[in-house]
């Protein structure tokens, strides 16, 4: 348990918390955004939401990316994956997430070929071993899993792999964060930053946020000391009248983040001109899409794709809930018509959905008492 057990430890747990008490002004409340869903899972399991005051306020955003996805974009990867001679691979978490038509788990229930990879490389291999067959990998996450899709692609064409293509769902970090920012409905005293995607792009990249809005981030790592820490340190800020981007996961972040993933991910992809988000709409320079100097392993030119515009059902409120308008409780079919075994939205399926925290460590219950 050594890197493990020493941060959750409960003696600087409580240390911890008395340094936030000492930073709380009685009448003031703060909103703090933590933006991953690995945070959310981490802060309900642990309790953490527990040790804070009434006055600090944990808002949930949208870092999940099977959260953020649209159900149009969920369609167009039900329609390739009843491509013939097609087997389709996604991540576990993609299987069960609804588009207006069922899920991937309805589409192989009803003939297609879908497997559960653990990486892009699986979906290589794959491709290796069945060459008369087309093997498509959906691509989803931020920057934290695009340079393992960009290897992959850069390992097929070295290898000259013709029977592989990827139906790129990547997103960036910066574009909704803006869009939250500056949405008139939400007010935000500072950000806990995303860990893993900041190994990536670093620290820096989120440097506008203090500089071009005033609002503190710091950059978490992922164990209830980690989150501990940081809602420490923003309090900090704000007790200080400072705005920064600081780390607190500084074994794994750097400032300037890894350069050989951004020039694997520059070679690879494009920035696509808009991309829809659930809850968000249509974000301008928000998404990646398989370039063209690679065109040949992007399943999107290979097959013809629906591209639709599907709107939520009515009675999912997952968009509010990842704009961070709603807690999850909140929601009009949270715990009853909408569970992690029937989902009607997005954020009860996957590991990262804060509905999905929300349930599974049984804050619903509280939710109904405060309702």
């Amino acid at each position: 348990m050594k890197l493990v057990s020493e941060f959750r430890d409960a003696e600087l747990g409580r240390a911890l918390r008395h340094e936030i008490l000492a930073l709380i002004e009685p009448d003031r409340e703060y909103r703090l955004m933590e933006i991953c869903g690995g945070h959310t899972h981490t802060i309900y399991r642990y309790g953490i939401d527990e040790l804070l005051p009434e006055q600090v306020r944990l808002i949930h955003g949208p870092g999940c990316p099977v959260c953020v996805l649209p159900m149009g974009r969920v369609d167009d990867a039900v329609a390739l994956a009843c491509e013939q001679d097609v087997i389709f691979t996604c991540f576990g978490d993609m299987l069960r997430v609804p588009g207006s038509d069922g899920s991937l788990l309805d589409a192989r229930a009803r003939g297609a070929d879908v497997r559960v990879v653990y990486s892009p490389l699986d979906a290589l291999a794959l491709a290796r071993r069945t060459p008369e067959r087309q093997i498509v990998f959906l691509a989803i996450g931020f920057e934290t899993t695009a340079p393992s899709t960009a290897l992959t692609l850069l390992r097929a064409r070295a290898e000259g792999i013709t029977n592989l293509s990827c139906m790129c769902s990547h997103v960036l970090i910066e574009p909704p964060l803006r869009a939250l920012l500056d949405s008139p409905e939400m007010t935000i005293d500072g950000f806990i930053g995303p860990g893993h995607v900041a190994s990536v792009i670093g620290a820096d990249a989120f440097a506008f946020i203090p500089r071009e809005y005033g609002r503190g981030i710091v950059v978490s790592g992922f164990e209830p000391l980690d989150v501990l820490q940081s809602i420490q340190m923003l309090l900090a800020q704000l007790a200080q009248g400072r705005c920064e981007a600081e780390i607190q996961y500084s074994r794994a972040v750097s400032r300037e983040g890894n350069r050989r993933a951004h020039d694997a991910m520059e070679e690879v992809f494009q920035v696509r001109e808009s991309f829809e988000w659930r809850g968000l709409g249509e974000i301008p320079l928000s998404g990646l899409a398989i370039s063209e100097a690679y065109a040949e392993l992007d399943a999107e030119r290979r097959w013809s794709v629906p591209g639709r515009r599907v709107a939520d059902p009515v009675e999912c409120q997952c968009g509010e809930v990842l704009r961070g308008v709603l807690r999850p409780w909140e929601c009009r079919v949270f715990g009853t018509a909408c569970t992690p075994e029937r989902p009607i939205g997005t954020c009860m399926v996957s590991p990262e959905g804060a509905c999905a925290a929300y349930y599974s460590f049984g804050r619903y219950r509280r939710g109904e008492v405060q309702a």
